[in-house]
């Protein structure tokens, strides 16, 4: 059973290297191919509407084929995806491999999300989601420091996620434990999740406006601006590390009352954090401090938004309430680079600085007057705060079966 679960976490650690790596290898590419402020954009948004689609449609394939089977299609999806990028360099060409790309990733975190949470004892099935978060973060940070050695004007890059992609698709097809079963999921009637915790429906669209736009085009505007590979990898690799080392303070202090006011807090610090590296001198000394703290109240909007709505909404839909989450973040995420992109060749990189603090800046202001308007739960839910990565899928544990006398109930093998 360990052995499996390991094998599970390795994998996607292999596969969240390739992701972290490939995210920036992309934006200073497609710097170099010349294809404009606009198809840029819409390229790097096609990864973010294959993510969303995925979001809704992979769980039925899971139910259908099976765990491992659907773990091999999705890989092999990326796979495919990623080797005919460099065959065909065109912007037609690209978002449609971007789109697939981000379908069968989203199906690879949910396959194996759903793995982990059926087959981990529930005693320790929070120890291992920590490990596994761990594992994602180290590994999306490692991935930065690929771009200051790798030549990315090459086919080199695209042969190394490749090849990532299809070593985690053997370490998972080659496992000998049998995969589990996929329960049915509670439904969830659209609109319901607005009404009952509406700031964290805004906050998710907003959370995921901000991460892809400040992962697809700063490192895009750093390569235009001659910024050597090495120190658009640190920058990265900095901001992905402060993102890793915020999240226990904030969910420590997210458990402990209001989460609308630590989600106002960590907006507004995002906003003076964004303000603040357009106005620090350009050097590192000054530069990577204020990128730590970027990545780190960035990282965390979501999470908190997703502990906020699990805290509203009954213990049998979490599944259902996470699912849903994540495919209004994947909206955001897509208009993000669209938006973005089209800011920043019109105002350059002040300009989505301070865009991006406007509209954290708002989602601030918008907790601050839903929390007059409606007082917190009295008791918080049962799942606590979760780390959670907003470029990946959500950690779909579901809640813990008991038996009539209260005692944990083993989920089924």
């Amino acid at each position: 059973m360990l052995v499996q679960i390991g094998t599970l976490i390795a994998a996607t650690s292999l596969v969240q290297l390739a992701n972290g790596f490939f995210n920036t290898f992309l934006s200073l590419r497609l710097t170099n191919e010349g294809f404009g402020p606009t198809l840029t954009g819409i390229v790097l948004s096609a990864y973010f509407v294959g993510f969303t689609i995925g979001a809704v449609w992979c769980g039925q394939v899971i139910q259908r084929i099976g765990h491992i089977r659907a773990y091999a299609a999705f890989a092999g999806m990326v796979v495919v995806g990623t080797s005919a990028m460099p065959l065909f360099v065109s912007p037609v060409g690209w978002i449609a491999c971007r789109m697939a790309i981000g379908l069968g990733c989203v199906g690879l975190f949910i396959t194996t999300e759903s793995w982990l949470n059926a087959k981990a004892p529930p005693e320790q099935r929070g120890r291992i989601f920590s490990i596994y978060m761990v594992g994602t973060f180290l590994a999306l940070a490692a991935g930065q420091l690929l771009i200051g050695k790798l030549p990315v004007e090459t086919a080199t890059p695209f042969n190394i996620i490749v090849a990532l992609f299809a070593l985690a698709l053997v370490m998972v097809s080659t496992t000998r434990a049998e995969a589990p079963t996929l329960p049915a999921e509670a439904s969830l009637p659209y609109g319901e999740l607005t009404r009952q915790a509406p700031i964290s429906v805004i906050g998710c669209v907003i959370a995921g406006m901000i991460s892809s736009a400040f992962y697809a085009l700063f490192p895009a505007w750093m390569a235009r601006n001659a910024i050597p590979q090495e120190t658009i990898a640190l920058f990265m690799l900095v901001a992905v590390l402060g993102g890793f080392a915020f999240q226990v303070p904030v969910g420590r202090l997210s458990d402990r009352g209001d989460r609308r006011i630590v989600l106002a807090g960590l907006a507004l610090g995002f906003s003076v954090a964004a303000v603040a590296l357009d106005l620090v001198p350009r050097h590192l000394g000054a530069v990577l401090p204020v990128a730590a703290l970027l990545g780190g109240f960035m990282s965390t909007l979501y999470p908190v938004c997703v502990a906020h709505a699990l805290d509203r909404m009954p213990q049998d839909r979490v599944v259902a309430v996470s699912g849903r989450l994540i495919l209004v973040s994947g909206i955001g995420s897509a208009l993000g680079p669209l938006l973005g992109a089209q800011v920043m060749a019109r105002l350059d990189i002040n300009g989505l600085l301070y865009f991006m603090a406007a509209i954290s800046a708002l989602l601030a202001a918008m907790a601050a007057l839903r929390i007059r308007q409606r007082a917190a739960p009295e008791q918080m839910s049962e799942r606590p705060f979760a780390i959670i990565d907003p470029m990946t899928a959500p950690i779909s544990q579901e809640p813990e079966a008991t038996e009539a006398d209260g005692s944990p109930r083993p989920l089924p093998a």
